[in-house]
C-alpha cells in the first residue's frame, strides 16, 4: 500500500463510522427507498463530474482513462467505466439514499474489462452515499464501503 493510500484510510474509516451510526435505518425494500423523481434534482452530488478513486476502502484499479460519472438535474446519469460509456437514471431519497437504474453501456472489449466491471458493480450496488469535502463514497445495503470517487477539478 502506498503512502498516498494510507492517508485515505482515516477518511474512509470516519466515513464508515458516520454511516454506521445511521445503520439503524431500515434496509432495502423499506419505506425510505427512493421514490421516482418527478422534478429536478439538486444537491452536491448533482451536476458534478466524479472521477473514480478507490474500489472498496483502499484498492486502486489500473485504467488507461479514469472512470467517471455525472448526474444531471433531470435524474439521468452518464459516464465511463474505464472501458465503456454508460447512461441510465438515478433516484435520490432520504438519508443519502441513492439508486442507479436502467444502466446501459456500449459493449467494447478492453484489456481492463475486469476493473471496469468493478466500477459498474459499485454503481449498481450503491445504496447510500456520503460526501466529505471533495470525496464521494458509496455504501452497499449492508453498510459496506463499495468505493470512492473524487470531485473533478
Amino acid at each position: 500500500m502506498t503512502i498516498k493510500n494510507w492517508r485515505l484510510l482515516p477518511w474512509l474509516a470516519s466515513a464508515t463510522l458516520l454511516l454506521s451510526a445511521c445503520s439503524s435505518a431500515p434496509g432495502p425494500g423499506s419505506a425510505t427507498d427512493p421514490e421516482p423523481v418527478g422534478g429536478s434534482l439538486s444537491g452536491p452530488v448533482i451536476e458534478q463530474r466524479w472521477n473514480f478513486l478507490l474500489n472498496g476502502t483502499n484498492e486502486k484499479l489500473d485504467f488507461d482513462q479514469t472512470p467517471y460519472f455525472r448526474i444531471a438535474s433531470d435524474g439521468s446519469v452518464s459516464g465511463y467505466d474505464g472501458c465503456n460509456r454508460f447512461t441510465g437514471q438515478v433516484e435520490l431519497g432520504a438519508n443519502q439514499r441513492i439508486a442507479f437504474n436502467q444502466l446501459a453501456s456500449t459493449r467494447m472489449a478492453c484489456p481492463g474489462m475486469e476493473n471496469a466491471q468493478h466500477v459498474t458493480n459499485m454503481l449498481t450496488n450503491a445504496y447510500r452515499y456520503l460526501i466529505d469535502h471533495d470525496r464521494l463514497v458509496f455504501f452497499g445495503p449492508d453498510s459496506r464501503v463499495l468505493g470512492g470517487w473524487r470531485e473533478a477539478d
